[in-house]
């Protein structure tokens, strides 16, 4: 019995180095972002805005202010809502970020995507008994809604038809 548990992860271990070594490569993972090597980035100056700039950089897309295409970032929105009915001990809240975008040609001024919103939530749960913990639970769970609205903001613009 552990002769063949043995083989078959001696196999399994085999075909992940040969997949490994052999060049093998997600498809699109090379690609840049646009169709377009450069993009405009016009709107709020926010930490959001930050983050999608470097992610697009990272990505192969050159940050141009004469680009011919131009991302328009709008202001990020916070909201919070209670989920819970009690007044004291844990309650768990619901909070989300909302930021429109749109995706428009320099030249003729034609939107390419028109007022797009990019919408994440997360929940947690806050405790009177950690007054100061609560700041910085909210904080990072903005941190991470911008993260994944970035993320979204991606997969969109990675979609996008630039012809």
């Amino acid at each position: 019995m552990q002769r063949r548990t043995l083989l078959l992860l001696g196999l399994a271990a085999g075909a992940s180095l040969a997949l490994a070594g052999c060049g093998f490569r997600l498809r699109g993972l090379d690609q840049p972002m646009l169709a377009s090597d450069a993009l405009a980035l016009e709107g709020a100056d926010s930490e959001l805005a930050r983050q999608a700039a470097r992610r697009l950089v990272r990505a192969g897309t050159r940050i141009d202010d004469q680009a011919a295409l131009v991302l328009n970032l709008g202001r990020e929105t916070f909201r919070e809502r209670r989920l819970s009915v009690l007044d004291s001990g844990p309650r768990e809240l619901e909070i989300s970020l909302e930021v429109p975008f749109s995706v428009q040609r320099r030249d003729d001024g034609a939107y390419l995507l028109d007022q797009q919103r990019l919408e994440v939530s997360e929940r947690i749960t806050v405790n009177d008994d950690q007054l100061l913990a609560q700041d910085d639970l909210r904080e990072a769970t903005h941190d991470r809604l911008r993260d994944n609205a970035v993320r979204q903001l991606m997969e969109r613009l990675r979609a996008l038809d630039t012809q």
